[in-house]
């Protein structure tokens, strides 16, 4: 699955999945949203090494985050290290300006090129949270219009972090 799965009781974690758990709070007025990715049990070689080269790649992106910089910049730090390390990058799914709605207009794309797009500034909120995929990055909706997994059905994992921009960085 890549994200936005249903529980049900006929979907029982069992040794050597992985599942991505979504928290978004909300405190006077503003939200957060955050996701990790947690191995259950004994998981294989190469779920763990999507699930690490996934948070890499979100540390990544977030290091390019500074005043002056591009949003391209974010996405193409997470494409690099997520292709170096045999992955691909979901590509319909993006990061998104947060605040006192959920969701907001800016998006941020977990792939692309150095120096393209809006300019960083100080005041930006916004989440970067890539979808690392183990095969190509095509989706596929479920029935009930809600669950995505991967076209393939091989693993995804994803992090995500709801950052500010500040003078300094973030």
């Amino acid at each position: 699955m890549v994200c936005h799965g249903i529980p049900n009781p006929k979907h029982i974690l069992k040794d050597g999945d992985i599942i991505n758990i979504d928290v978004t709070p909300r405190l006077d007025g503003y939200h957060g949203d955050t996701s990790k990715t947690f191995l259950v049990g004994n998981v294989s070689a190469t779920a763990r090494k999507l699930v690490e080269a996934t948070q890499a790649s979100m540390m990544r992106g977030i290091a390019e985050i500074k005043p002056g910089a591009r949003i391209g910049d974010i996405g193409a730090a997470i494409q690099e290290y997520a292709e170096a390390n045999g992955f691909s990058v979901v590509r319909d799914m993006v990061g998104h300006g947060i605040g006192r709605q959920m969701h907001t207009e800016l998006q941020i794309p977990h792939f692309g090129e150095r120096g393209s797009g809006l300019k960083v500034r100080p005041g930006m909120v916004f989440t970067v949270e890539p979808m690392l995929n183990e095969g190509t990055s095509t989706l596929k909706f479920l029935a009930d219009r809600w669950t995505v997994i991967t076209k393939e059905k091989k693993l995804s994992a994803q992090f995500e972090h709801t950052v500010a921009v500040t003078e300094e960085g973030v």
